[in-house]
């Protein structure tokens, strides 16, 4: 590889591709293109991150419209583990100094914006980041060598007409194009981008709202207090997070305006109408609101809920992927449905039908798309992560980082993973660490965040050899989530390990395969299900503190499960208890040929010694 990678370089200098010419060119200096910056700069890799702002993470600096961001700044967790923490700060951003979290920037619960900004200034100052901003790039088209037609790159100019040249291109520039619903009348609607923020423009004003998301929410609850009236219609019933499991639907912290709706105080909420097909006309200094039919005939009932005119009608129906950017020559296919504000990708963060154009960020939510939180800062940051891992192995024969152990280690290893591991906390369902057992099962090697539907890629990713496995997820039970689902009902947790299969809040599940599962199999897979029919698995029981490390409940189960794999127990004895059986046995457990033997085993004292047997943990 390190030799086609030279002739590559060298056939670009050949051909006069030597001016404006990166490895790698990141368009988008947000969050996801400076978390991907971080790692390319700490690798040493030729890379530049254009921006058309004077500024990183400008997104930001207008969005939210009032200020106040809704993913989580929890600085207290009664824990000083830094991976833990991670868990509950939704803003921060990955890196080696621990100056750089959220907490040390804002008190507060749920951060202003225009401290995130700041935030974001420090952390690509503090790295030395390669950014050009006012750049803004378009036209972006690919072009192959003449003397290698296989040797592929990618041109693309800024607004001067600077051109510029790279190998792999990484979109990094979020979803940024306000959706604009088209009907009869919607030049008289305002949009999210650009209405007033200030809460007297909306005084004694009766007000429709179109959407049912945070946007919609955010509005309505900074308004709610001042306004006549406010109205709010979508087409599908409000998705509530609390029911989903998915953050991207509606907070609690937006939607206040529920409770005036509930409660009978004027505020209202509809759904079930299209709102591009709707019909806005003037009506002296109001807008009125009608359906019409074919015919163009009114054909809204007498008490139509929309029939009193209205004052102000914002739309506030989200953000859509700017396809734009490309050369015409690019094709970049949409998503079906719901997902067609994102472009389609493959499950390595590259395009389906681009090969070397990669995206990052919340451009990439096609993926994991109301399942988990790869659309949001605290979940792309750690597979932005994953897409660097993968390039480092594309282009530079870098394997997966990894780190063998002794199988007497792995439930060990997995516990403390389940318990403090952030990348599987926030991308549930999605990245897993992998264990790949050696031929005797004597060893494994442990590779963490992996992104599970890469699976039957494994060794073509990460250029490891595959065996049998071990796959450690956390998920949420199948059929607790959803909306109309009451996620407060009674009995709604289980706590009997026995019955751990019926866990519905986020727990630890442990699939074991022979050999890794293959791409049809992938496809065969159940709607609910994360991965196929593996030939061992196991789930560790809902917990209510998500700390599993009870004896009985936590420990002893999954040890039984990694010594069904294994086929030999795991007991972890103490030196003493080990030079005893040396003495009167033949052969010795694994854990004494393998940490005894190596010299690492405790001495325990007396009362470790009958506090490990009254937990039942020496049972050989």
């Amino acid at each position: 590889m390190i030799a086609l990678q030279l002739l590559f370089l060298m056939t670009l200098f050949a051909n006069g591709y030597t001016n404006g010419f990166y490895d790698y060119c990141v368009v988008g200096a947000g969050p996801a293109g400076l978390q991907l910056g971080y790692f390319l700069e700490k690798a040493g890799r030729d890379y530049v991150i254009f921006d058309r702002a004077d500024i990183a993470g400008a997104f930001f600096s207008k969005y939210p419209r009032h200020r106040t961001l809704i993913s989580i700044n929890k600085r207290y967790t009664g824990k000083k583990n830094k991976e833990f923490n991670l868990r509950h700060d939704w803003n921060s951003l990955l890196s080696n100094d621990s100056s750089l979290l959220m907490r040390h920037y804002s008190e507060d619960f749920f951060p202003n914006a225009d401290t995130f900004v700041r935030y974001l200034q420090d952390y690509y100052k503090r790295f030395n980041l390669k950014i050009k901003f006012n750049t803004e790039i378009g036209n972006i088209h690919k072009s192959s060598l003449p003397d290698n037609p296989e040797a592929v790159v990618f041109m693309m100019n800024d607004q001067t007409g600077n051109s510029y040249t790279c190998r792999a291109l990484i979109m990094a520039n979020g979803i940024s194009i306000p959706f604009k619903p088209t009907f009869m009348g919607s030049e008289l609607v305002e949009n999210y981008v650009s209405i007033p923020v200030d809460a007297k423009y909306y005084e004694g004003k009766r007000v429709l709202i179109l959407g049912h998301g945070n946007s919609a929410f955010e509005v309505a609850d900074n308004i709610t207090s001042v306004t006549n009236v406010i109205h709010m219609i979508a087409r599908n019933r409000i998705r509530l997070a609390w029911e989903t499991h998915y953050v991207g639907d509606l907070r609690a912290v937006n939607n206040g305006l529920l409770d005036t709706y509930q409660l009978k105080s004027m505020n209202g909420i509809s759904d079930g109408l299209n709102v591009e097909e709707l019909t806005v006309v003037k009506d002296g200094d109001q807008l009125r609101v009608a359906i019409v039919d074919q015919h163009g005939e009114d054909a809204a009932a007498d008490n139509f809920a929309l029939r009193e005119p209205y004052d102000i009608i914002v739309s506030c129906l989200g953000f859509r992927y700017d396809f734009q950017i490309f050369n015409s020559s690019i094709g970049i296919p949409k998503g079906i449905g719901k997902r067609n504000k994102f472009p389609v990708i493959n499950h390595n963060y590259e395009s389906t039908t681009v090969p070397g154009l990669f995206f990052a960020g919340t451009n990439t939510h096609s993926l994991d798309f109301r399942k988990s939180a790869g659309g949001f800062i605290h979940g792309f940051r750690y597979t932005v992560r994953v897409l660097h891992r993968l390039l480092e192995y594309k282009y530079h024969s870098v394997s997966w980082p990894s780190y063998k152990l002794p199988a007497s280690q792995l439930v060990n290893a997995i516990l403390r993973r389940v318990n403090e591991a952030s990348d599987l906390y926030q991308m549930f369902s999605v990245l897993g660490d992998v264990i790949v057992l050696d031929r005797n099962k004597e060893t494994g090697k442990y590779f963490e965040g992996f992104p599970v539907n890469l699976l039957p890629e494994f060794f073509d990713v990460t250029g490891e050899a595959v065996g049998p496995m071990i796959i450690i997820l956390l998920q949420y039970g199948a059929n607790y989530a959803g909306v109309g689902n009451d996620p407060f009902y009674t009995n709604r947790a289980t706590g009997s390990y026995t019955e751990a299969h019926l866990s519905n809040f986020l727990h630890p599940v442990l699939y074991y395969y022979e050999s890794p599962p293959t791409e049809a199999e992938m496809k065969k897979k159940c709607a609910k299900c994360h991965l196929p029919r593996p030939t061992l698995m196991h789930h560790i029981v809902e917990d209510f503190l998500t700390d599993w490390t009870v004896p009985g409940s936590h420990i002893l189960p999954l040890r039984y499960f990694v010594e069904e794999i294994l086929d030999t127990s795991t007991t972890q004895l103490f030196a003493d208890q080990c030079f005893m059986l040396a003495l009167t046995q033949q052969g010795l457990p694994l854990t004494c040929q393998q940490d005894y033997l190596q010299g690492r085993s405790l001495v325990g004292s007396r009362e470790h010694q009958q506090y490990i047997i009254d937990q039942g943990l020496t049972q050989l």
